[in-house]
């Protein structure tokens, strides 16, 4: 019987990590120094592990030497009984081999992929006298063109929705469409043309699909100019039920355009990933863009090892995502894949046209990604807070902060405003079971006598109201009013504002803790400030930390909401004609292009621009009046 081959380094290891490196020491001896896939098996012969090379034997002989490895690589080692190889002749077939092969086994060992739902698309028929529009999942297998991919049902249906508005386009089912014998409700309600009883012309009916194809197509300017111009002539004319209808199309249009995050015109197809790794988790959020329009996002949760970094689960991510599904011309990252280039290569060829994989340095690029890097930071966020470790994070808690118990309520304070103008102050609840938001409060700074911009004065105010109330309405603290801790969003002078406060009214037994941002206000270097201790820090990796940044976090995103609502109270009362430079002339192509003042205000300094006559400097001046009035 052969006897294991146990290297000087291993001598001390235990003997199932032992078997396991002969098992590969053996295997390696057959091994080419090629490139290809290798599958590590455990005695069952269920695969562990999915791994690719540019040299096999360089790649697997690193497994013989366990004691250089991570505990999650030595279990593995450990539980290795037997190993398959695939020789590919170059290191790209390798990575799509491997892609494959992970996807389709699932290794527990493997940074996993779980997400295999389809993305549906819009299909405008082609296979019918008078198309149709509709929802379409799977095989391209009817005759017709196809817009997509949508992030999900939702953002379909509400494009189909705004479709239905703008253009009058049917839904109904080829069947409901030969039974009809009188218009249905949606022509009623002005989201049908009624194009099976024939209230309509067969070529004003084709027209109406050229436009919604040429709007799913990204060529909305130029259907929005045609709109607005027959809406003049239709009002010209005195013919003002049809200028009416024209001018809801319009804003149809106006709205699913303002309902995309981000509409960059030079990024014709495109998809953003962007990843955010805290606190043990991984988010990675897809935003879609095609035809130059936001199709929507989706959120994706790697199966992973704690120690594994950045570029190696983006690399794993890109290739088991595209593994069943076509790479749009252009992969924008915030995180550089390990092996770019190869990654880049291995997607050109799976497309069969050229796959540019970027981490953009400047330009427009950079906020997609940035854009998208923030919803993945709110969507790990989203999904920590819902996950059962909240009571084990509100231990932690207790321990950071060294108090005698959990604490059951914890409550976080932040102020806003702009130059001191429309101040609020907010504050949130959170406790074992998650954010109470039923218990969250917004408080509208009243003093006269705080100078306008004095932080430290509104959080005395906000604190001050909330503590009066709290001892008028539960004196006995039996009603779950009190928190067992307070976290201010500030450093020492905050917390020395909040002390003052408690002090004041006699309040002792209330925790308080100052969050402040790191150097450059970077997050997870956070120092928290607590009375009479000097300031502590936290690992950056740290589940604690990132559960008390997640609350600061939502408090900051509820104060800034509460601000703005303050701010969008003056400006429902704002008229287009008191922006300052807007004439008749002017006043005249936005209200065309946009519909209405209300959508005017809402839109963007590159929608604004992109109106006839209207500079981008003017627009940049139109947004400053709305934003500085609101």
């Amino acid at each position: 019987m052969t006897q294991p081959i146990v290297f000087p380094s291993e001598r001390e290891t235990p003997a199932p990590l032992a078997a396991g490196v002969a098992v590969i020491q053996a295997f390696l001896a057959t091994l080419p120094g090629t490139p290809g896939v290798y599958r590590m098996m455990n005695a069952k012969g269920d695969v562990l592990y999915v791994g690719k090379a540019k040299s096999l034997k360089k790649r697997v002989v690193a497994y013989t030497r366990p004691d250089r490895m991570p505990l999650r690589i030595q279990r593995m080692i450990a539980e290795t009984a037997a190993m398959e190889v695939v020789t590919t002749s170059t290191e790209v077939e390798a990575l799509l081999l491997e892609s494959n092969l992970i996807k389709t086994l699932g290794p527990r060992y493997n940074i996993l992929l779980k997400d295999d739902k389809s993305f549906p698309h819009i299909l405008l028929t082609r296979d019918h006298d008078w198309p149709q529009v509709m929802k379409h999942r799977g095989a391209r297998s009817r005759k017709g063109e196809y817009f997509g991919p949508f992030a999900s049902a939702g953002a379909v249906n509400q494009t189909l929705a705004a479709l239905q508005r703008a253009f009058l386009l049917r839904s109904c089912t080829d069947s409901v469409f030969s039974s009809r014998t009188r218009p249905c409700l949606l022509f009623q309600i002005k989201r049908c043309s009624a194009p099976c009883v024939e209230r309509i012309p067969h070529a004003d009916y084709m027209a109406l699909v050229e436009g919604a194809k040429d709007f799913l197509s990204g060529r909305s300017q130029r259907i929005q100019r045609d709109l607005a111009t027959a809406m003049e002539a239709a009002s010209a004319a005195m013919e003002y039920e049809e200028a009416a209808v024209l001018r809801d199309r319009i804003r149809a249009l106006a709205r699913i355009q303002a309902h995309q995050d981000i509409n960059p015109a030079e990024i014709e197809e495109a998809d953003v990933v962007a990843l955010h790794q805290a606190g043990g988790g991984v988010c990675i959020q897809v935003f879609f863009f095609r035809s130059g329009c936001n199709y929507g996002n989706r959120s994706y949760f790697p199966i992973h090892a704690q120690e594994a970094e950045a570029p190696d689960i983006m690399a794993a991510f890109l290739g088991q995502f595209y593994a069943d599904k076509a790479p749009p011309a252009e992969i924008l990252v915030n995180a550089e894949p390990a092996d770019i280039a190869i990654v880049a290569k291995a997607l050109s060829e799976k497309a069969g046209r050229k796959v540019v994989v970027l981490r953009p340095q400047r330009g427009d690029k950079v906020g997609l990604v940035e854009h998208a890097a923030d919803n993945a930071r709110e969507a790990l966020g989203r999904r920590m807070a819902e996950s059962g470790a909240q009571r084990k994070l509100l231990e932690g808690v207790a321990t950071a902060f060294g108090l005698e118990t959990m604490p059951e309520r914890v409550e976080v304070y932040d102020n806003s405003h702009i130059q001191g103008s429309n101040a609020v102050g907010a504050m949130i609840v959170a406790g074992p079971d998650g954010l109470m938001k039923s218990a969250y409060r917004k408080f509208t700074i009243k003093s006269e006598e705080i100078t306008p911009g004095d932080d430290f004065g509104m959080m005395r105010e906000v604190l001050t109201r909330r503590f009066k109330r709290a001892q008028k309405e539960d004196p006995d603290q039996d009603k779950g009013m009190w928190p067992d801790l307070v976290l201010i969003d500030g450093g020492q002078g905050q917390l020395n504002a909040a002390l003052g406060v408690l002090e004041e009214l006699g309040i002792d037994d209330v925790a308080v803790v100052g969050v402040a941002k790191g150097p450059d206000r970077n997050a997870g270097r956070e120092r928290f400030f607590l009375p009479d201790r000097p300031p502590l820090s936290l690992e950056s990796r740290d589940p604690v930390l990132y559960f008390l940044q997640r609350l600061r976090d939502e408090a900051h995103r509820f104060v800034i909401g509460a601000h703005r609502a303050k701010r969008s109270k003056g400006l429902s009362q704002s008229q287009l004609d008191d922006v300052p430079g807007i004439g008749a002339r002017r006043k005249k192509a936005l209200l065309h292009h946009f519909g209405s003042a209300r959508e005017v205000a809402a839109a963007s300094i590159e929608d604004l621009a992109s109106v006839e006559g209207i500079s981008r400097a003017m627009a940049q001046k139109i947004n400053d009046y709305f934003n500085q009035r609101a």
